[in-house]
């Protein structure tokens, strides 16, 4: 799944990563233009690393993390092993036996006694009044004596029980009592006598239930096609909503294996899993679809469909059966070739890269109107939100195109990374996303070499967002794989086995004990690196808790524990202005340590964390600070480009933070004039634009925009607009945001002359690569006329990736009026799909004249959106920090802590962290905001 925000993606929330950071918001210099109406280190460094920014990313994405203090180990790999079952179960065992015995279905996981091995699961399909009715047969084993069973149940209603045992009585056992515990979504059965250790059982429950408009469980969505509008139905189970579709043990460790069956009507087609084994028909018109049987897997990887869609196919070297689905004419223009063709070719790949086989005999490909995150990877059956699957290849931007293979190349990494090897309970569920996460950047290396994913971009689009957000308060793949093949896995496992491998090379170092200080820790270190003037060729190495907020340590001891120390694997080179010398590594494990260094004098630098390998800021002297500044101002290039990168986004973050006077950030990017790579300039525009979100409402906000205008940008905008290597246009679309977002005139120019030649010719004729840039300018600049254009195209535009940027450019207005039209119709417009009116509200947020709107309405149309999304609403983390980082004053952030208290919505992480963004935004003006303007005033070597 991919991560929300972040990179998100979840299931990667990466969903996003990049369409987030790209988003163009034109402050007007110039009059509105009105228009004709006709117109083992490196690989551990850098998995370490992975793993801790899906860890914190997971952390702050899913609501239930408190429960992670009640997890345990797993089930072996062949599924029979009673002693670590007994083992992973124990820690739940010892505090809870006297309790079992009593009222089991009042804790918060489900009691060990029972194990399920089967399910045969029947539903009966409704579309025309989106209900269901089901039975399902759970084959299970007692693990110890207990008259209870214990199933997660929501929203069903349950009609018939029976149990029966696998003696030779016949019969069914008699049930003394048996209801619904709401509080636990749990449906509790009394037997008249216990169960016994070691013998199998099985449940008989029949059931009914709406198929929900929200977006969990099994739900509905809906598409027009030829002017008629259609409906479908698909499940949605991760993290705990298989139990909203049926009766179950819905936890990561209660493996199993299943079997179902589908009976729609015959105009529908279905899908699940597996493939279909047989086919029966009834003389009514409906049909019944019988799957194979499953591997064993956990329930929140279950999936079906109901639909009307068609399909494209591919079939791999090795047999298996490729088919994405999506609507017959988005199928019929080929927009999801481009992800069926990678699909093919990343399948083979990782089968030969983890040398394990992929497990089953086809993957589905399914694309649907709407869901809760980017997609999830339900084994055989992936689910994606059209927008993160289809592509129109002479419409779709580059970074269009760069998305949608991440999204598509993670859920493929899951169907051996999470569906293969699922994590024992959510605490661990960074286990998965963090391999997916890695693995992904690996397979878009194979895909597209050039495009240099997993050494560069993984740090702009990863790592610095993620550390982002902390801020606030070579291992053997084949191993790990086999070891736990169709099982369950915990930290301590990929622990053992990352310790198995350095053993094996030697290397006598307790993983457990070094992870341990990374994972169970809140945040990161950084790291101050200063010349010790008292001994020859030396330097102190001091670490600490970075935190945005320091007042935060002394307001919350318990959460700031003085004593956080990690184990760091500092990489250290020395440089001047020729040279630069062969890393070492040193092992920082104290609060301050001394170390002897290469020849240091007074023209040499010290350069700290090499190509950013470890997930900790690096922070120096001053004086070194300056030495950096002025090797990169005279020869960039003896600084690698993932350190420049990684320059800009420490020095930013730690003068934001307090650690660095406010004026060396920008005398750092002055260089930036003779920067010729990609990565440095992504990394300083997502920085430049988190400033600009502090400043937008300043007095002298204009004093920043002009400081960062000048001829380079104009130089930029001009060699955009034409054709050149994707290397280049994809710089050249960075610096043409920057030039457009804070004020050039030529860039604004360029825009409206290309919006005007559209609207005058009605053809197209702007790059796909620059279309979002060039529409959100126009729109920005231009008149009502241009904003009813857009608005119009929009609705006329079948191209899934052209409907987004159309929706998103009409965000860019400097009408208030047409904003809150926007947003109104976006709720109420069938035309909008669901996922987009979430992306409406963000993007007006963004707009500096649109941010209160966007607050405003957010607050306003709560209950509708919390009835319309529910649980997935406090899931979005991309929605409420959306609508609420821009906030920075005492009254704005008030007024978000009584939002909190009067909507029910402090249980929620999202608004946690939103507060402390606030207040770290607030504590920013308070300190650092004159000091800022106070430099900028003066020249520009002050």
């Amino acid at each position: 799944m991919g991560i929300e925000d972040a990179s998100m993606r979840n299931g990667r929330a990466l969903s996003d990563q990049w369409a987030d950071s790209v988003v163009v918001r034109p402050r007007t210099t110039e009059q509105h233009i009105t228009v004709n109406k006709k117109l083992v280190l490196g690989f551990a460094i850098s998995i370490l690393a992975l793993i801790v920014v899906t860890a914190i990313a997971i952390t702050l994405s899913v609501s239930f993390e408190r429960c992670a203090a009640e997890s345990s180990g797993g089930l072996a790999a062949n599924g029979s092993s009673n002693s670590k079952w007994k083992q992973s179960r124990d820690g739940n065992i010892s505090h809870r036996d006297s309790e079992d015995g009593q009222q089991p279905w009042r804790h918060l996981r489900l009691p060990s006694t029972l194990r399920p091995r089967h399910y045969d699961l029947r539903l009966s399909v409704y579309m025309e009044n989106f209900t269901f009715s089901g039975e399902v047969n759970i084959e299970f084993e007692c693990v110890r004596s207990t008259k209870f069973i214990v199933l997660h149940t929501d929203r069903l209603e349950v009609e018939k029980v029976l149990v029966y045992s696998d003696s030779k009585k016949a019969g069914a056992m008699r049930i003394q009592r048996r209801f619904h515990y709401q509080p636990k979504q749990v449906y509790v059965i009394a037997l008249h006598r216990e169960m016994k250790p070691l013998r199998t059982y099985k449940i008989n429950i029949t059931f009914h239930a709406h198929i929900e408009h929200e977006l969990l469980g099994f739900f509905r969505s809906s598409y027009v096609l030829n002017g008629e509008k259609r409906f479908l139905a698909v499940t949605q189970f991760s993290p705990t909503h298989a139990r909203k579709a049926f009766p179950c043990f819905d936890e990561p460790i209660y493996k199993a294996t299943f079997r179902v069956s589908l009976k729609h009507e015959s105009s529908y087609q279905s899908l699940s899993n597996m493939p279909v084994e047989a086919s029966t028909s009834d003389e009514d018109g409906w049909v019944t679809n019988h799957f194979s049987r499953t591997p064993r897997m956990s329930t929140y990887y279950l999936a079906w469909a109901v639909c009307n869609f068609t399909y494209r196919e591919a079939v791999t070297d090795n047999g298996v059966v490729i088919r994405l689905y999506a609507r017959p004419d988005a199928i019929q223009s080929g927009s999801g070739d481009y992800a069926l063709h990678i699909t093919k070719r990343l399948l083979q790949f990782y089968q030969d890269y983890f040398k394990v086989k992929y497990s089953l005999p086809k993957l589905d490909l399914l694309a649907v109107p709407k869901h809760p995150y980017a997609a999830m990877e339900n084994w055989g059956l992936s689910v994606f939100v059209e927008q993160k699957i289809l592509l129109d290849p002479d419409v779709s931007s580059f970074s269009y195109q760069m998305e949608l293979t991440m999204v598509v190349v993670h859920e493929i990494c899951h169907q051996w990374f999470g569906d293969l090897v699922t994590p024992v309970w959510w605490e661990d569920v960074w286990l998965k996303e963090g391999f997916a996460h890695y693995f992904e950047y690996i397979g878009a290396d194979f895909l597209f070499p050039k495009w240099n994913m997993e050494k560069q971009r993984f740090l702009t689009d990863v790592l610095h967002e993620v550390m982002l957000l902390d801020g606030l308060a070579k291992l053997n793949e084949l191993d790990y794989l086999m070891t736990h093949m169709y099982g369950n896995a915990a930290r301590d496992d990929l622990w053992n086995k990352f310790s198995e491998v350095m053993q094996r090379e030697g290397k006598d170092i307790n993983i457990t004990q070094v992870m341990d200080r990374w994972t169970l820790q809140m945040g990161y270190p950084v790291v101050t690196i200063s010349k010790n003037d008292s001994l020859d060729n030396s330097v102190t190495i001091s670490q600490e808790h970075f935190v945005y907020d320091t007042d935060a340590k002394i307001q919350n001891p318990e959460l700031f524990n003085n004593s956080f120390q990690w184990q760091i694997p500092l990489t250290l080179a020395v440089g001047n202005s020729s040279h630069i010398s062969t890393e070492t590594i040193i092992w920082v494990s104290n609060k301050t340590e001394t170390h002897k260094v290469g020849h240091v004098d007074g023209e040499t630098w010290l350069l700290g964390n090499i190509n950013q390998t470890g997930y900790f800021r690096v922070n120096y002297d001053l004086h070194n600070w300056r030495l950096l500044i002025q090797q990169l101002m005279t020869n960039p290039t003896i600084i690698s480009v993932g350190n420049r990168a990684g320059l800009i986004d420490d020095v930013f973050n730690l003068a934001r933070a307090g650690y660095l006077p406010q004026n060396v950030p920008l005398q750092m990017i002055s260089y930036l004039s003779q920067e010729t790579e990609f990565l440095p300039w992504h990394a300083a525009s997502r920085a430049l634009y988190q400033l600009d979100k502090l400043l937008d409402r300043t007095e002298d906000h204009s004093l920043f925009s002009v400081s960062l205008i000048s001829d380079q940008f104009g130089v930029w905008c001009i060699l955009t607009l034409t054709s050149a290597i994707r290397k280049t246009q994809e710089l050249q679309r960075e610096v043409m945001m920057l030039a457009c977002s804070f004020g050039n005139k030529h860039c604004h120019r360029q825009a409206v002359s290309l919006i005007s030649d559209w609207i005058s010719s009605n053809k197209n004729r702007i790059p796909p690569n620059v279309r979002d840039i060039v529409y959100c300018t126009g729109v920005s600049l231009m008149d009502e006329d241009v904003w009813e254009f857009i608005w119009m195209k929009f609705h006329s535009s079948t191209a899934i990736s052209e409907k987004k940027v159309l929706l998103e450019a009409l965000t860019c207005s400097n009408n208030i009026f047409l904003l809150n039209r926007l947003l109104n119709l976006s709720l109420t417009s069938d035309l909008v799909p669901d996922q987009d009116v979430i992306d409406v509200i963000i993007h007006v947020g963004r707009n500096p004249l649109g941010r209160h709107l966007a607050w405003r309405y957010f607050r306003e149309k709560w209950d509708i959106l919390n009835s319309r999304y529910g649980e997935a609403l406090f899931m979005n983390s991309k929605l409420i920090s959306g609508v609420t980082e821009f906030l920075n004053t005492e009254a704005e952030l008030n007024e978000l802590k009584e939002f909190i208290l009067t909507s029910g919505g402090e249980s929620a992480p999202a608004f946690a962290r939103a507060v402390e963004i606030v207040q770290t935004n607030v504590k920013w003006h308070i300190l650092f905001q004159q000091q800022f303007y106070r430099w900028l005033w003066k020249a520009p070597d002050g």
